[in-house]
């Protein structure tokens, strides 16, 4: 973890430099290949350390996500999604899949992601006659397009169920829409619009059965990945603030020291969430999700907890921004000042899809239970 903090810091003083719309953090990912980190993901017996799919190590790799989005959440935000697609990966694909994408990211030091997200001309997988598949449609939102190289590109067969496959984009020809991607925050990610029309994929480029990506725990638990990298952006502004104050000796003022006082108390609430989902994931199954052929009764009981803890966390970003604002003024919200992106970056990154469905699955788990509340996540 000491190399991670490290990395961070390299990112976080680099992180103005690639403050604009086609950037990527290329230098970023060289330094964590460098470390292994791409590697991390994978099983120990393949080379890493589990880190997204063994449970035991769940709480390292939140604390190593949260050091990515402290140093530059554009990197936390692409780093997140390799740890989801390889998490996938071992999750759902055979054994022949998992090595083939082991050499990719252990041996070549490929990137992987997760491209989900689409608009009214999403992506339909169409078999054909030789055995083979071809896409038609676009995806949006493709954070590290141009450099992630091994995405998952998931789309509708005819029948309409969900398959997941992976397009390895170095070996396809694609067309990508930079102009799709203006926005005030995250520019270093080059999230773009990618067309994948006419692309054909073998067999093996499918991965898992048609809707397993919706499969839960796997869908709705992961929200604590990216919930760890939204902290990091919190912590960042919080070191910064205090910063900020310490050079113009503001710290005897009582309305600074009110201000940081709740903003430490937020940080450290999110640390304890962190913890929480880390002992929560633990507790359920030796593996990220457990296995999918064993249906696990509390499945829904993890679901509802990691909803809660991307429902507190997102709250507690919100309040230390606003902090952050409070405390600094006009003149510490200028660029080239960092809080200044950071809080663009945060407040985009925050805008994760149905948070109001997240935390009425919450709502719906408790009143379902009957435990008192000091029962209601574990049995002790």
């Amino acid at each position: 973890m000491i190399r991670a903090s490290e990395i961070a810091d390299y990112c976080a003083a680099n992180a103005n430099a690639i403050d604009y719309n086609g950037a990527f953090p290329k230098r970023e990912f060289e330094l964590i290949a460098e470390a292994g980190l791409l590697t991390a993901p994978l099983h120990r017996e393949l080379g890493g350390w589990g880190a997204g799919i063994d449970a035991k190590v769940t709480h390292e790799t939140l604390m190593l996500l949260k050091q990515m989005g402290r140093g530059n959440l554009a990197v936390g935000r692409i780093y997140e999604g390799h740890i989801n697609a390889l998490q996938l990966i071992q999750t759902f694909g055979t054994r022949e899949q998992i090595a083939d994408h082991t050499h990719d990211t252990r041996d070549r030091h490929k990137i992987f992601g997760v491209w989900n997200a689409e608009a009214s001309d999403g992506v339909k997988i169409f078999p054909l006659e030789n055995g083979r598949y071809r896409l038609e449609g676009s995806k949006t939102f493709c954070s590290g397009a141009g450099y992630v190289e091994r995405p998952f590109v998931n789309g509708a067969l005819p029948d309409g169920s969900w398959q997941m496959c992976i397009v390895p984009m170095d070996e396809v020809k694609t067309v990508s829409d930079p102009t799709w991607w203006e926005p005030s925050g995250m520019r270093a990610t080059a999230s773009y619009k990618v067309d994948f029309s006419n692309v054909e994929l073998e067999q093996s480029a499918l991965i898992g059965k048609p809707g397993d990506y919706y499969r839960q725990p796997w869908l709705s638990a992961g929200v604590i990945r990216f919930a760890a990298v939204q902290l990091g952006g919190a912590e960042a502004l919080f070191d910064l603030t205090r910063e900020y104050l310490q050079k113009l000796e503001y710290t005897n003022d009582p309305y600074q020291k009110e201000r940081l006082g709740r903003m430490a108390i937020a940080i450290e609430s999110g640390n304890l969430w962190l913890r929480g989902a880390a002992n929560v994931v633990a507790a359920y199954a030796p593996v990220f999700g457990g296995n999918p052929t064993i249906p696990n009764p509390q499945a829904n009981q993890l679901v509802a907890y990691t909803n809660m803890v991307r429902t507190a966390i997102e709250q507690i970003c919100i309040d230390v921004m606003q902090l952050c604002e409070r405390s600094v003024g006009t003149r510490g919200l200028l660029p080239p000042n960092p809080m200044e992106r950071i809080i663009r970056d945060l407040t985009l990154y925050l805008r994760q899809p149905a948070f109001d469905a997240a935390l009425a699955n919450v709502g719906e788990y408790v009143l379902g239970q009957s435990n008192p509340a000091y029962m209601l996540w574990n049995d002790e």
